[in-house]
Protein backbone atom coordinates (compact mmCIF):
# COMPACT_ATOMS: atom_id res chain seq x y z
CA UNK A 1 0.00 0.00 0.00
CA UNK A 2 2.90 2.45 0.88
CA UNK A 3 4.46 1.68 -2.50
CA UNK A 4 1.26 2.17 -4.28
CA UNK A 5 0.54 5.51 -2.26
CA UNK A 6 4.33 6.64 -2.96
CA UNK A 7 3.59 6.07 -6.86
CA UNK A 8 0.31 8.06 -6.92
CA UNK A 9 2.08 10.82 -5.08
CA UNK A 10 5.02 10.67 -7.79
CA UNK A 11 2.43 11.28 -10.33
CA UNK A 12 0.63 14.04 -9.06
CA UNK A 13 3.48 16.05 -8.41
CA UNK A 14 4.66 15.37 -12.01
CA UNK A 15 1.18 16.99 -13.00
CA UNK A 16 1.87 19.99 -11.13
CA UNK A 17 4.93 20.64 -12.91
CA UNK A 18 5.00 22.73 -16.14
CA UNK A 19 6.78 21.59 -19.34
CA UNK A 20 9.42 24.08 -21.27
CA UNK A 21 9.51 24.12 -25.09
CA UNK A 22 6.64 21.47 -25.69
CA UNK A 23 4.90 21.90 -29.00
CA UNK A 24 1.51 23.79 -29.67
CA UNK A 25 -0.80 22.75 -31.75
CA UNK A 26 0.35 19.51 -32.93
CA UNK A 27 -1.74 16.57 -33.05
CA UNK A 28 -3.82 15.88 -30.36
CA UNK A 29 -2.76 12.59 -29.00
CA UNK A 30 -4.20 10.00 -26.16
CA UNK A 31 -3.42 10.03 -22.80
CA UNK A 32 -2.27 6.84 -20.89
CA UNK A 33 -5.50 5.47 -19.17
CA UNK A 34 -3.71 3.53 -16.64
CA UNK A 35 -1.28 6.34 -15.34
CA UNK A 36 -4.59 8.11 -15.00
CA UNK A 37 -6.61 5.54 -12.92
CA UNK A 38 -3.23 4.88 -11.09
CA UNK A 39 -2.81 8.93 -9.72
CA UNK A 40 -6.52 8.51 -8.85
CA UNK A 41 -7.29 11.13 -11.61
CA UNK A 42 -10.03 11.38 -14.08
CA UNK A 43 -10.29 10.98 -18.06
CA UNK A 44 -13.78 12.31 -18.19
CA UNK A 45 -14.60 10.29 -21.21
CA UNK A 46 -12.36 12.63 -23.12
CA UNK A 47 -9.68 10.71 -25.74
CA UNK A 48 -8.22 13.93 -26.52
CA UNK A 49 -6.77 15.84 -24.51
CA UNK A 50 -5.58 19.37 -24.53
CA UNK A 51 -2.66 21.09 -24.78
CA UNK A 52 -2.26 21.67 -20.77
CA UNK A 53 -2.77 17.84 -20.19
CA UNK A 54 -0.36 17.37 -22.90
CA UNK A 55 2.36 19.52 -21.21
CA UNK A 56 1.56 17.09 -18.51
CA UNK A 57 1.98 13.98 -20.22
CA UNK A 58 5.38 15.03 -21.37
CA UNK A 59 6.41 15.85 -17.84
CA UNK A 60 5.40 12.00 -16.33
CA UNK A 61 7.46 10.68 -19.86
CA UNK A 62 10.57 12.59 -18.79
CA UNK A 63 9.74 12.09 -14.57
CA UNK A 64 12.04 9.17 -14.05
CA UNK A 65 10.99 8.44 -10.76
CA UNK A 66 8.09 7.20 -12.29
CA UNK A 67 7.61 3.46 -13.15
CA UNK A 68 7.35 3.17 -17.10
CA UNK A 69 4.96 0.99 -16.56
CA UNK A 70 2.51 3.68 -16.04
CA UNK A 71 3.72 5.98 -18.70
CA UNK A 72 1.89 6.38 -22.09
CA UNK A 73 4.16 4.77 -24.45
CA UNK A 74 2.05 4.81 -27.73
CA UNK A 75 1.71 8.53 -28.24
CA UNK A 76 2.29 9.89 -32.22
CA UNK A 77 3.98 12.34 -31.11
CA UNK A 78 6.31 11.04 -29.46
CA UNK A 79 7.19 7.89 -31.87
CA UNK A 80 6.69 9.77 -35.22
CA UNK A 81 8.05 13.18 -34.27
CA UNK A 82 11.19 13.97 -34.26
CA UNK A 83 11.19 17.83 -33.79
CA UNK A 84 9.99 20.12 -30.99
CA UNK A 85 8.45 23.95 -30.97
CA UNK A 86 11.36 25.69 -32.20
CA UNK A 87 13.36 26.55 -35.44
CA UNK A 88 12.60 23.45 -37.23
CA UNK A 89 8.57 23.92 -37.28
CA UNK A 90 9.31 27.52 -37.35
CA UNK A 91 11.29 27.14 -40.75
CA UNK A 92 9.03 24.65 -42.19
CA UNK A 93 5.79 26.75 -41.53
CA UNK A 94 7.86 30.21 -43.10
CA UNK A 95 8.66 27.79 -46.16
CA UNK A 96 4.87 26.73 -46.42
CA UNK A 97 4.36 30.36 -46.23
CA UNK A 98 1.32 29.45 -43.26
CA UNK A 99 1.67 30.94 -39.59
CA UNK A 100 0.80 27.84 -37.70
CA UNK A 101 0.30 24.26 -38.17
CA UNK A 102 -3.60 24.26 -37.88
CA UNK A 103 -3.79 26.81 -40.59
CA UNK A 104 -1.98 24.52 -42.89
CA UNK A 105 -4.60 21.61 -41.63
CA UNK A 106 -6.85 23.80 -42.84
CA UNK A 107 -5.80 24.18 -45.92
CA UNK A 108 -4.84 20.77 -47.12
CA UNK A 109 -7.02 18.00 -45.47
CA UNK A 110 -10.59 19.20 -46.07
CA UNK A 111 -13.41 19.75 -43.96
CA UNK A 112 -15.48 16.74 -44.96
CA UNK A 113 -12.69 14.31 -43.81
CA UNK A 114 -11.05 16.18 -41.37
CA UNK A 115 -11.99 14.38 -37.43
CA UNK A 116 -12.48 16.67 -34.34
CA UNK A 117 -13.12 15.51 -31.07
CA UNK A 118 -16.91 16.25 -32.14
CA UNK A 119 -16.93 13.69 -34.79
CA UNK A 120 -14.34 11.36 -33.64
CA UNK A 121 -16.29 8.73 -33.36
CA UNK A 122 -19.43 9.40 -35.32
CA UNK A 123 -17.71 8.30 -39.02
CA UNK A 124 -19.44 7.33 -41.60
CA UNK A 125 -22.55 7.24 -39.91
CA UNK A 126 -21.05 4.81 -37.02
CA UNK A 127 -22.29 5.95 -33.53
CA UNK A 128 -19.53 4.92 -30.56
CA UNK A 129 -20.75 7.35 -28.00
CA UNK A 130 -19.15 6.69 -24.91
CA UNK A 131 -15.97 4.91 -26.20
CA UNK A 132 -12.34 6.79 -25.30
CA UNK A 133 -10.26 3.89 -25.50
CA UNK A 134 -8.87 1.57 -28.18
CA UNK A 135 -9.84 -1.30 -26.31
CA UNK A 136 -13.17 -0.02 -26.12
CA UNK A 137 -13.15 0.43 -29.48
CA UNK A 138 -12.29 -3.22 -30.27
CA UNK A 139 -14.84 -4.21 -28.23
CA UNK A 140 -17.59 -2.62 -29.84
CA UNK A 141 -16.18 -3.53 -33.16
CA UNK A 142 -16.58 -7.36 -31.84
CA UNK A 143 -20.18 -6.74 -30.59
CA UNK A 144 -20.78 -5.06 -34.29
CA UNK A 145 -19.28 -7.98 -35.91
CA UNK A 146 -21.48 -10.68 -34.16
CA UNK A 147 -24.52 -9.04 -36.01
CA UNK A 148 -22.86 -10.80 -39.77
CA UNK A 149 -24.01 -13.84 -40.76
CA UNK A 150 -21.27 -16.20 -41.41
CA UNK A 151 -22.11 -18.74 -44.99
CA UNK A 152 -19.75 -21.33 -45.91
CA UNK A 153 -18.64 -20.64 -49.56
CA UNK A 154 -19.03 -22.75 -51.56
CA UNK A 155 -17.41 -20.88 -54.92
CA UNK A 156 -14.04 -23.19 -54.61
CA UNK A 157 -12.18 -22.34 -58.13
CA UNK A 158 -8.71 -22.72 -56.06
CA UNK A 159 -9.80 -21.16 -52.83
CA UNK A 160 -11.09 -23.44 -50.32
CA UNK A 161 -11.88 -22.70 -46.12
CA UNK A 162 -9.23 -24.64 -44.35
CA UNK A 163 -8.94 -25.59 -40.72
CA UNK A 164 -5.10 -24.18 -39.41
CA UNK A 165 -3.76 -26.17 -36.11
CA UNK A 166 -3.79 -23.51 -33.44
CA UNK A 167 0.02 -24.84 -32.62
CA UNK A 168 0.54 -23.71 -36.24
CA UNK A 169 -0.87 -20.59 -36.14
CA UNK A 170 0.91 -19.42 -33.30
CA UNK A 171 4.63 -20.97 -33.71
CA UNK A 172 4.52 -20.35 -36.94
CA UNK A 173 2.17 -17.82 -38.71
CA UNK A 174 2.12 -15.38 -35.97
CA UNK A 175 5.89 -15.99 -35.21
CA UNK A 176 7.86 -12.65 -36.33
CA UNK A 177 11.00 -15.05 -36.50
CA UNK A 178 8.95 -16.74 -39.37
CA UNK A 179 7.13 -13.80 -41.19
CA UNK A 180 9.79 -10.69 -41.13
CA UNK A 181 12.97 -12.94 -42.41
CA UNK A 182 13.64 -12.03 -45.74
CA UNK A 183 14.57 -14.33 -48.80
CA UNK A 184 17.60 -16.30 -47.63
CA UNK A 185 20.49 -14.90 -49.70
CA UNK A 186 23.13 -15.29 -46.82
CA UNK A 187 22.69 -19.16 -45.93
CA UNK A 188 24.31 -19.13 -43.18
CA UNK A 189 22.25 -16.89 -40.82
CA UNK A 190 18.64 -17.93 -42.34
CA UNK A 191 19.63 -22.22 -41.79
CA UNK A 192 15.57 -22.35 -40.22
CA UNK A 193 13.79 -20.88 -42.98
CA UNK A 194 15.74 -23.21 -45.87
CA UNK A 195 15.16 -26.56 -43.51
CA UNK A 196 11.76 -25.64 -43.57
CA UNK A 197 11.62 -24.54 -47.36
CA UNK A 198 13.66 -28.32 -48.09
CA UNK A 199 10.81 -30.09 -45.70
CA UNK A 200 8.02 -28.36 -47.86
CA UNK A 201 10.00 -29.55 -51.04
CA UNK A 202 10.15 -33.22 -49.95
CA UNK A 203 6.36 -33.12 -48.80
CA UNK A 204 5.68 -31.45 -52.55
CA UNK A 205 7.91 -34.66 -53.64
CA UNK A 206 6.06 -36.82 -51.78
CA UNK A 207 2.92 -36.18 -51.97
CA UNK A 208 3.07 -35.76 -56.26
CA UNK A 209 5.27 -38.55 -56.61
CA UNK A 210 7.61 -35.99 -59.00
CA UNK A 211 11.16 -36.43 -58.73
CA UNK A 212 11.74 -32.71 -58.34
CA UNK A 213 10.41 -29.48 -56.61
CA UNK A 214 11.52 -25.81 -56.20
CA UNK A 215 11.23 -23.81 -53.25
CA UNK A 216 7.25 -22.58 -53.90
CA UNK A 217 5.73 -19.88 -56.29
CA UNK A 218 3.38 -16.91 -55.84
CA UNK A 219 0.42 -18.95 -56.62
CA UNK A 220 -0.89 -21.89 -58.82
CA UNK A 221 -1.56 -19.05 -61.52
CA UNK A 222 1.34 -18.53 -61.66
CA UNK A 223 3.17 -21.58 -61.42
CA UNK A 224 1.07 -23.15 -64.23
CA UNK A 225 2.15 -19.34 -66.23
CA UNK A 226 5.50 -21.15 -65.45
CA UNK A 227 4.93 -23.99 -66.97
CA UNK A 228 3.55 -23.24 -70.16
CA UNK A 229 6.65 -20.94 -70.20
CA UNK A 230 9.10 -24.00 -69.42
CA UNK A 231 7.71 -26.23 -72.07
CA UNK A 232 8.37 -23.48 -74.71
CA UNK A 233 11.79 -22.99 -73.34
CA UNK A 234 12.27 -26.97 -73.11
CA UNK A 235 11.64 -26.32 -77.28
CA UNK A 236 14.08 -23.85 -77.51
CA UNK A 237 11.36 -22.15 -79.38
CA UNK A 238 10.91 -23.95 -82.06
CA UNK A 239 7.43 -25.38 -81.06
CA UNK A 240 5.41 -21.96 -80.74
CA UNK A 241 2.31 -23.44 -80.22
CA UNK A 242 0.65 -24.51 -76.88
CA UNK A 243 -2.60 -26.02 -75.88
CA UNK A 244 -4.89 -25.37 -72.61
CA UNK A 245 -7.54 -27.23 -71.19
CA UNK A 246 -10.56 -25.20 -71.26
CA UNK A 247 -11.74 -26.62 -67.75
CA UNK A 248 -8.84 -25.23 -65.99
CA UNK A 249 -9.89 -22.33 -63.48
CA UNK A 250 -10.81 -18.96 -65.25
CA UNK A 251 -8.46 -17.09 -63.17
CA UNK A 252 -5.34 -19.50 -64.35
CA UNK A 253 -6.42 -19.46 -67.75
CA UNK A 254 -6.20 -15.17 -67.74
CA UNK A 255 -2.24 -15.34 -66.65
CA UNK A 256 -1.53 -18.01 -68.80
CA UNK A 257 -2.92 -15.63 -71.73
CA UNK A 258 -0.71 -12.61 -70.19
CA UNK A 259 2.56 -14.69 -70.56
CA UNK A 260 1.99 -16.56 -73.48
CA UNK A 261 1.22 -12.63 -74.99
CA UNK A 262 4.43 -11.51 -73.72
CA UNK A 263 6.71 -14.33 -74.97
CA UNK A 264 4.65 -14.80 -78.17
CA UNK A 265 3.14 -18.27 -77.73
CA UNK A 266 0.45 -19.03 -79.97
CA UNK A 267 -2.61 -20.66 -77.35
CA UNK A 268 -5.13 -22.69 -78.05
CA UNK A 269 -8.01 -23.07 -75.19
CA UNK A 270 -10.98 -26.20 -75.93
CA UNK A 271 -11.14 -29.36 -74.65
CA UNK A 272 -8.93 -31.96 -74.64
CA UNK A 273 -10.82 -34.36 -76.55
CA UNK A 274 -10.58 -32.18 -79.76
CA UNK A 275 -7.36 -31.51 -80.09
CA UNK A 276 -5.75 -33.22 -82.94
CA UNK A 277 -2.25 -35.44 -82.27
CA UNK A 278 -1.86 -35.22 -86.20
CA UNK A 279 -0.80 -31.60 -85.47
CA UNK A 280 1.04 -32.61 -82.04
CA UNK A 281 4.72 -31.60 -83.47
CA UNK A 282 3.83 -27.95 -83.55
CA UNK A 283 2.63 -27.71 -79.83
CA UNK A 284 5.88 -27.26 -77.23
CA UNK A 285 2.47 -28.92 -74.41
CA UNK A 286 -0.37 -29.25 -73.10
CA UNK A 287 -1.70 -28.53 -69.17
CA UNK A 288 -4.52 -30.23 -67.75
CA UNK A 289 -6.33 -30.00 -64.38
CA UNK A 290 -8.07 -32.42 -61.76
CA UNK A 291 -10.22 -31.92 -60.00
CA UNK A 292 -10.83 -29.25 -62.60
CA UNK A 293 -12.81 -26.04 -62.64
CA UNK A 294 -16.76 -28.01 -62.96
CA UNK A 295 -15.33 -30.51 -60.04
CA UNK A 296 -14.86 -33.04 -62.06
CA UNK A 297 -11.96 -35.87 -61.38
CA UNK A 298 -9.57 -37.26 -64.42
CA UNK A 299 -7.61 -40.21 -64.59
CA UNK A 300 -5.15 -38.37 -66.99
CA UNK A 301 -2.90 -41.30 -67.76
CA UNK A 302 -4.06 -42.63 -71.20
CA UNK A 303 -4.02 -38.71 -72.49
CA UNK A 304 -0.41 -38.44 -71.20
CA UNK A 305 1.13 -41.13 -73.31
CA UNK A 306 -0.34 -39.80 -76.12
CA UNK A 307 0.75 -36.39 -75.67
CA UNK A 308 4.47 -37.48 -74.37
CA UNK A 309 4.88 -39.67 -77.49
CA UNK A 310 4.46 -36.48 -79.56
CA UNK A 311 7.43 -34.62 -77.49
CA UNK A 312 5.27 -32.64 -76.17
CA UNK A 313 5.56 -32.03 -72.39
CA UNK A 314 3.20 -32.53 -70.63
CA UNK A 315 1.85 -30.59 -67.33
CA UNK A 316 -1.04 -31.61 -64.43
CA UNK A 317 -2.75 -28.70 -62.53
CA UNK A 318 -3.53 -30.51 -59.15
CA UNK A 319 -5.57 -30.72 -55.69
CA UNK A 320 -2.69 -31.43 -53.65
CA UNK A 321 -4.82 -32.75 -50.63
CA UNK A 322 -7.09 -34.40 -53.64
CA UNK A 323 -3.27 -36.03 -54.45
CA UNK A 324 -3.44 -37.85 -50.71
CA UNK A 325 -6.62 -39.96 -52.50
CA UNK A 326 -6.63 -39.75 -56.33
CA UNK A 327 -4.08 -40.75 -58.76
CA UNK A 328 -0.98 -38.48 -58.47
CA UNK A 329 0.53 -36.72 -61.38
CA UNK A 330 3.53 -38.33 -61.29
CA UNK A 331 1.46 -41.72 -61.15
CA UNK A 332 -0.18 -40.29 -64.66
CA UNK A 333 2.70 -39.77 -66.76
CA UNK A 334 3.32 -35.86 -65.89
CA UNK A 335 6.22 -34.35 -66.64
CA UNK A 336 5.36 -30.82 -64.41
CA UNK A 337 2.80 -31.00 -61.80
CA UNK A 338 1.69 -27.34 -60.07
CA UNK A 339 -1.14 -26.39 -58.32
CA UNK A 340 -1.79 -24.70 -54.99
CA UNK A 341 -0.18 -25.54 -51.74
CA UNK A 342 -3.40 -22.93 -50.07
CA UNK A 343 -4.63 -26.55 -49.22
CA UNK A 344 -2.59 -27.50 -46.86
CA UNK A 345 -4.32 -25.39 -43.51
CA UNK A 346 -3.70 -21.61 -45.09
CA UNK A 347 -6.01 -19.05 -44.57
CA UNK A 348 -8.14 -17.51 -47.12
CA UNK A 349 -6.80 -14.33 -46.28
CA UNK A 350 -8.87 -12.58 -48.59
CA UNK A 351 -7.55 -13.88 -51.79
CA UNK A 352 -3.95 -14.45 -50.85
CA UNK A 353 -1.16 -14.42 -50.47
CA UNK A 354 -0.51 -18.37 -50.92
CA UNK A 355 1.95 -20.76 -52.25
CA UNK A 356 2.19 -21.96 -55.62
CA UNK A 357 3.90 -25.37 -55.81
CA UNK A 358 5.95 -26.69 -58.58
CA UNK A 359 7.24 -30.38 -59.48
CA UNK A 360 9.03 -31.64 -62.59
CA UNK A 361 11.16 -34.74 -63.72
CA UNK A 362 14.61 -34.72 -62.88
CA UNK A 363 15.17 -34.15 -66.43
CA UNK A 364 13.88 -30.92 -66.59
CA UNK A 365 15.29 -29.81 -63.58
CA UNK A 366 17.89 -27.17 -65.33
CA UNK A 367 14.93 -24.91 -66.81
CA UNK A 368 13.00 -25.42 -63.35
CA UNK A 369 11.65 -21.87 -62.58
CA UNK A 370 12.37 -20.43 -58.82
CA UNK A 371 14.57 -21.95 -56.53
CA UNK A 372 15.57 -25.23 -55.43
CA UNK A 373 17.32 -25.68 -51.93
CA UNK A 374 19.67 -28.51 -50.93
CA UNK A 375 21.75 -29.96 -48.36
CA UNK A 376 25.72 -29.19 -48.52
CA UNK A 377 28.37 -29.07 -45.32
CA UNK A 378 29.68 -25.64 -44.24
CA UNK A 379 33.57 -25.40 -43.45
CA UNK A 380 33.33 -27.23 -40.54
CA UNK A 381 32.19 -30.22 -42.35
CA UNK A 382 28.74 -30.15 -41.03
CA UNK A 383 25.49 -30.69 -42.60
CA UNK A 384 24.20 -27.09 -43.97
CA UNK A 385 21.06 -25.94 -46.16
CA UNK A 386 21.43 -23.37 -48.93
CA UNK A 387 19.91 -22.60 -51.91
CA UNK A 388 21.62 -25.21 -54.50
CA UNK A 389 19.96 -23.86 -57.91
CA UNK A 390 18.84 -20.58 -58.59
CA UNK A 391 17.13 -19.54 -62.27
CA UNK A 392 15.95 -16.02 -61.36
CA UNK A 393 17.56 -13.33 -63.32
CA UNK A 394 18.92 -11.41 -60.49
CA UNK A 395 21.30 -14.69 -58.99
CA UNK A 396 22.24 -15.51 -62.74
CA UNK A 397 23.21 -13.93 -66.02
CA UNK A 398 19.67 -12.22 -67.55
CA UNK A 399 19.89 -14.50 -70.64
CA UNK A 400 20.42 -17.58 -68.88
CA UNK A 401 17.49 -16.79 -66.58
CA UNK A 402 14.46 -18.98 -66.47
CA UNK A 403 12.06 -16.75 -64.22
CA UNK A 404 11.96 -13.85 -62.45
CA UNK A 405 8.89 -15.36 -60.06
CA UNK A 406 10.07 -15.51 -56.43
CA UNK A 407 9.40 -17.91 -53.74
CA UNK A 408 6.02 -17.62 -51.93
Amino acid sequence: MTQCHTVKTRVAQALKRPSAGMMTGMLPIRASSSAMQLSGLQMNNKMFITQNVLEKQVAIMKDENIPKQLKASDEYVYRHMGNSKGITEKTILEFLGVSSVEELMDQVVPKGIRLTPETRFKHNGLELEGIDSEVLMLERLRQLADNNVINKSFIGQGYYGTNTPSVIRRNVLENPRWYTPYTPYQAEIAQGRLEALLNFQTAIMEITEMEVSNASLLDEATAAAEAVQMSYNHHNGKRIKYFVSDSLFPQTIEVIKTKCHAIGIDLEIGPTDTFDFEKATEYSGMIVQTPDNFGTVHDYESLGKSVKESGMIFTIVSDILGNCILKTPGAMGADIAVGSAQRMGIPLGYGGPHPGYFASTDKLKRKLPGRIIGISKDVHGNQAFRMALQTREQHIRRDKATSNICTA
